[in-house]
C-alpha cells in the first residue's frame, strides 16, 4: 500500500486503516444481501422492504462507529462526526456519501460503495485521530436512480431544494402506489418519528462523492483513480411519430405514411448528428414502441426515447434545438406528425477545482495513477454542486459494465478509492484544509 506523503500516518494508524479497508469489502458484500436477486443482481427500490432494511442496517453500523445518526423527512440517512474548533460556527460541514437505491437487477457497487466507504472513512478518522476540527458527515441518500418512481434524485433533490414533499402525492409507481403513500408506509413524510418537514439544508460546506466509474475509460487507460472535472447535462425526450395505419399488401410504397420508417430515419439521423458533433456529446435512442404493431400493417403510431448528454450547457442546448428542427423536417417530408416532449432537463455541473486539486495531490503523494475526466452519468454530486463546492472520485469498472449483476470492481481498486477519500476527508476535517472557508 503506498504511504508516501500520507499526513500523520503512524504504523498503528496504517494498520488500523488496513483493517477498515478489509471491512469495506466485507460490508459491501453484506449490504448487497438486502434486495439480492436469484439472478445474482440486487434490486433495492425506494421505500421497499429491502431498501428499509438496508438503511436501518447502515444506521446501526454508523452508531457502532460512534457517529451521531439521524434520518430526515424523506429517509436520507446521516452519520455525523461533530467538529470541535472554537470557530466552528464559521466552518460548514463537509458531507460525503452516495445513494442506497438500485436499478432493477443492478449491481452491488453503484451507490452503495460510496455510502459504505464514507461511513467507514469517518469511523477510521475518529478511531485514529479523535474528533475533527470541522464537522464531517456521511450520507446515504434515499434515492437517485428513478427506478421505482418516474423521477430521479429524490434524496439529494430534497436536500438541495430541487424536490419538495408536495410533489410526492402526484407521482405513482407502475403498481399505482403514490410516492407519498410509499414514503409514509416506510415511516417518513410525517408518518413516523421523523417530522413532516423539509429535508432541505443550507449548511453544507462541500460535498464529496466516491463512486464506481460505470464506464471503461479508467480500465482502458490503466488508471486507478478518476478525478471528475464535470458531470454531463442531460436532455431526455419522448418522441411520438404519427402516420396512417394501413394494409401492408394493398398500400403502395409512395402512398404510405409509415410512422415506423419515419422514426427509424429520425433515430439514424440523431446518431449521425451526434457523431458529427464529436466527443463528449452522446445521444441514445433507448426505447421504441409500435402501437398495435403487426407484420401485415403499415405502422401508424410509434414512440421512442432520446437521451442527449454533454458537459457544456450551450453545446447541449444548441444540439437539442438543431436536432428538434431536423426531426421536424423529416416528419414534414414524410407527411407525418411529430410530438416531442422533454422529460428531463439537467444542466452540466463543474466540479470544484480546489477539492479536485487536493485529490490530485493525494494521488501523486500516494503513487496512485489518476486521470482527470468528465462523468457521462448523472450523480447526486451534480445537484449538490449547484449549492456548494462538490467533487467526485471514480474507481474503475471492469469492462465498463454497470447497472448489471456483472458490475465489478476489484478489491484493490475499491480500497484505493476508499483510502483516497480517507486522506481527503482528513485534510478537510483535521489537516491543512480544516480551517479553510470552503
Amino acid at each position: 500500500m503506498p504511504t508516501k506523503g500520507l499526513s500523520k500516518m503512524t504504523p498503528d494508524s496504517l494498520q488500523l486503516l488496513a483493517g477498515f479497508s478489509a471491512e469495506l469489502i466485507r460490508q459491501l458484500e453484506e449490504i448487497s444481501g438486502y434486495g439480492a436477486d436469484p439472478e445474482g443482481g440486487v434490486t433495492r427500490l425506494l421505500y421497499t422492504d429491502a431498501w428499509q432494511q438496508a438503511q436501518q442496517a447502515l444506521a446501526r453500523r454508523m452508531q457502532k462507529l460512534g457517529l451521531e445518526v439521524r434520518f430526515d423527512a424523506v429517509g436520507n440517512l446521516y452519520g455525523r462526526l461533530p467538529g470541535t474548533a472554537a470557530n466552528l460556527a464559521g466552518l460548514k460541514p463537509v458531507l460525503t456519501g452516495s445513494h442506497i437505491d438500485t436499478v432493477a437487477n443492478g449491481g452491488k457497487y453503484d451507490g452503495a460503495y460510496g455510502v459504505v466507504a464514507s461511513m467507514l472513512a469517518l469511523g477510521f478518522l475518529k478511531a485514529a485521530y479523535g474528533m475533527p476540527k470541522r464537522t464531517l458527515e456521511a450520507v446515504s441518500f434515499s434515492e437517485e436512480e428513478g427506478s421505482r418512481f418516474p423521477l430521479t434524485f429524490w434524496g439529494s433533490g430534497n436536500v438541495t431544494g430541487v424536490r419538495t414533499l408536495e410533489q410526492a402525492a402526484g407521482i405513482t409507481d407502475p403498481d399505482g402506489v403514490s410516492l407519498q403513500d410509499a414514503m409514509r408506509q416506510a415511516g417518513f413524510g410525517g408518518a413516523g418519528e421523523v417530522p413532516d418537514t423539509s429535508a432541505r439544508r443550507s449548511d453544507i460546506g462541500a460535498y464529496i462523492e466516491l463512486h464506481i466509474e460505470q464506464g471503461g475509460v479508467l480500465e482502458h487507460r490503466r488508471k486507478q483513480i478518476g478525478i471528475v472535472t464535470a458531470i454531463v447535462g442531460q436532455r431526455r425526450l419522448g418522441v411520438r411519430v404519427l402516420g396512417t395505419a394501413n394494409h401492408a399488401g394493398t398500400t403502395p410504397m409512395p402512398m404510405r405514411k409509415d410512422a415506423l420508417a419515419g422514426a427509424a430515419e429520425m433515430i439514424v439521423l440523431t446518431e449521425r448528428l451526434a457523431l458529427a458533433a464529436g466527443e463528449p456529446l452522446v445521444a441514445t435512442a433507448g426505447k421504441i414502441e409500435v402501437s398495435q404493431g403487426a407484420s401485415n400493417v403499415v405502422p401508424g403510431d410509434v414512440a421512442f426515447t432520446l437521451d442527449i448528454r454533454h458537459t457544456d450547457a450551450p453545446v447541449l442546448d444548441a444540439f437539442y434545438m438543431n436536432l428538434q428542427n431536423e426531426l421536424e423536417a423529416v416528419a414534414r417530408r414524410r407527411e407525418l406528425e411529430i410530438e416531442i416532449t422533454e422529460h428531463l432537463h439537467v444542466t452540466p455541473v463543474q466540479m470544484d477545482s480546489a477539492i479536485s486539486n487536493e485529490i490530485e495531490r493525494i494521488c501523486e503523494d500516494g503513487g496512485r495513477p489518476y486521470l482527470r475526466m468528465p462523468s457521462g452519468a448523472g450523480h447526486d454530486a451534480q445537484l449538490l454542486g449547484a449549492v456548494c463546492p462538490a467533487a467526485m472520485i471514480f474507481v474503475p469498472s471492469r469492462a465498463g459494465i454497470s447497472h448489471s449483476p456483472a458490475e465489478y470492481t476489484s478489491a484493490e481498486e475499491l480500497i484505493a478509492g476508499f483510502q483516497t477519500l480517507v486522506h481527503l476527508l482528513y485534510q478537510y476535517g483535521y489537516g491543512g484544509k480544516a480551517d479553510d472557508d470552503i
